[in-house]
């Protein structure tokens, strides 16, 4: 039946930057159908506080995990945890991410290196780490979080680094899905569009607000909800025949 494709009961999930916003719904979501939530997050404090809320909500376990995407060795160590904890790794939803403004002219180096070293090198770390896990159980599902920016040019905010990034995730995981279907191993990636987080709600975004809602057809921002069902879907087997792809949820926004 098409219902039980969805069911997620027995599998072992660990979500990136998971403490709030995006990260913190996805985990969610694949509580509620039954998956048991590892929530990975630099902020240690905050993974506790949003592993309790879930496993109090859902009936299936929820635990924490302080991680630092950035370093091999930390994101090495969580996955290890992981399996140790609950003998495999199914679902790994590589989450985490930065963004600011800066016109290009007038970036630093640090500044690029930093948010390539989470955006992308940290997806990159990831992904490796969690699919040496799931070769050995015989597969699984990767999901990355990019964005509509990798396909279109924000305005009028200059981000030609976040941009780069998201790009970067996108073909990362088209190319990392070849090679690892062999394996048992999909890889996905959901590109959302503005999602009203903790991010975008910061007083001098806001202002950008209604330039925004003007270019998305659907006429409004989105919310997390609109892509807990994505989440669910890609981590699932209804989406046993997919890989390598790029599901962009923004609203129409890139029809433009």
């Amino acid at each position: 039946m098409l219902k039980e494709k969805f069911d997620l009961t027995g599998r072992v999930a660990l979500v990136t930057g998971s403490a709030r916003g995006i990260g913190r719904g996805y985990s969610e979501a694949l509580a509620e159908y039954g998956a048991t939530t590892v929530i990975a997050d630099i902020n240690g404090e905050g993974a506790e506080k949003t592993a309790k809320e879930i496993g109090s909500r859902f009936a299936t376990e929820s635990s924490a995990l302080e991680m630092d995407v950035t370093r091999t060795d930390s994101v090495r160590k969580a996955v290890q945890e992981t399996v140790a904890r609950y003998g495999r790794l199914d679902i790994a939803v590589n989450n985490a991410g930065v963004a600011d403004t800066v016109a290009a002219e007038e970036m630093s180096d640090a500044t690029w290196d930093r948010l390539m070293s989470i955006n992308l090198r940290g997806v990159f770390i990831c992904c490796r780490e969690e699919a040496r896990a799931m070769r050995v159980s015989g597969g699984g599902s990767i999901i990355n979080t990019a964005s509509m920016s990798a396909l279109v040019v924000n305005h009028p905010q200059k981000q030609a680094h976040y941009n780069a990034s998201k790009a970067g995730v996108v073909m990362f995981t088209r190319s990392v899905a070849a090679e690892w279907i062999g394996d048992g191993i999909r890889v996905n990636c959901i590109s959302p569009g503005y999602i009203m987080t903790e991010m975008n709600r910061r007083p001098q975004v806001q202002e950008l607000h209604p330039f925004w809602i003007e270019r998305t057809p659907i006429g409004r921002l989105g919310e997390v909800e609109d892509l807990m069902g994505a989440v669910v879907f890609l981590a699932a087997d209804a989406s046993a025949f997919m890989t390598g792809h790029n599901l962009v949820i923004d609203g129409g926004y890139t029809l433009w």
